[in-house]
């Protein structure tokens, strides 16, 4: 797999380049690190070694005021890509866009994220998409039930179609504090059908290591999983096998055979990983072999 800057040792593989998300700041406020924390550790990591695999910061729209102040305190080199999340209702949108537009010393809008209800539909949609401008991509998460009955999945597998045929990027959940926030291989390898399908980009949330893990009390999907999961669904490939599996040498070994169309068919479909509460897994993925 090429990397995005030639032989520069310090490049990041375009499989990974601006790949993974800080959504520390979408945590209970109550457990989240404060905003002083979340963007000293950011910046850090974005001017770092490893600066390349970092993305935008999450930012809940209630929380924005407090992510200016601190920005403005700490100055950094160039602006921040933050994501948008609506936490206080869809009026609240064009405040908080004006905001970050008139702080462009700072902040770069990338995208606006809003969960929507499970009878999504087109006029819903057009609501959203006229909140959000045309050069900042719209992000709509169409709440998986906690259910397992057929009827429920498919009815959020059409909400999640209709999200992407009307030009927004669904969101997948795969992780959280209760175990009914992880979705099965099963529902993940449906989402990635459908993604892969109509063609749309697509983010996540709630990933929290680059490797799978199963245990009694809950199973959490890993960042290689997914990769691999999409590259597989576009070749025609066992795709649960990849997201189920639980050895990282032999993902990583999959990962690096990837063509350079493999890649950019990947990343076309997913273009961002929300990950916490360690959100540069940079050591993980070098201890695979997949960084320099």
């Amino acid at each position: 797999m090429t990397t995005a800057a030639g032989a520069d040792p310090w490049a990041i593989p375009p499989l990974f380049a601006q790949l993974v998300d800080d959504t520390s700041l979408l945590q209970p406020r109550s457990v989240a690190p404060g905003v002083d924390a979340v963007v000293s550790r950011y910046l850090s990591a974005r001017d770092g070694r490893y600066g390349g695999l970092v993305g935008q910061l999450v930012c809940p729209v209630s929380r924005l005021p407090a992510l200016v102040q601190e920005l403005a305190r700490s100055v950094p080199s160039r602006p921040v890509d933050v994501s948008l999340v609506v936490d206080t209702g869809l009026g609240a949108v064009p405040k908080a866009l004006s905001t970050v537009f008139s702080r462009s010393s700072l902040l770069t809008p990338r995208t606006v994220e809003t969960a929507a209800p499970p009878d999504v539909d087109a006029v819903w949609l057009e609501r959203v998409s006229e909140f959000v401008p045309e050069d900042v991509v719209a992000v709509v998460e169409p709440r998986r039930p906690a259910g397992t009955e057929p009827a429920d999945i498919s009815a959020w597998l059409g909400a999640v179609r209709r999200v992407a045929e009307h030009g927004c990027a669904p969101k997948l959940r795969c992780g959280g504090p209760r175990a009914s926030d992880v979705p099965s291989a099963a529902e993940v390898e449906e989402f990635l059908h459908v993604v892969v399908d109509t063609g749309r980009p697509f983010t996540t949330l709630g990933l929290r290591q680059v490797v799978r893990t199963d245990h009694d009390d809950m199973s959490r999907h890993g960042i290689l999983n997914l990769l691999l999961g999409v590259a597989r669904a576009v070749g025609g490939g066992d795709v649960r096998e990849a997201l189920e599996s639980t050895d990282g040498t032999a993902l990583a070994h999959e990962i690096n055979g990837l063509s350079e169309r493999a890649v950019k068919g990947v990343r076309g479909l997913l273009s961002r990983c929300g990950a916490d509460p360690e959100p540069v897994p940079a050591a993980q993925l070098a201890g695979l072999g997949l960084l320099a």
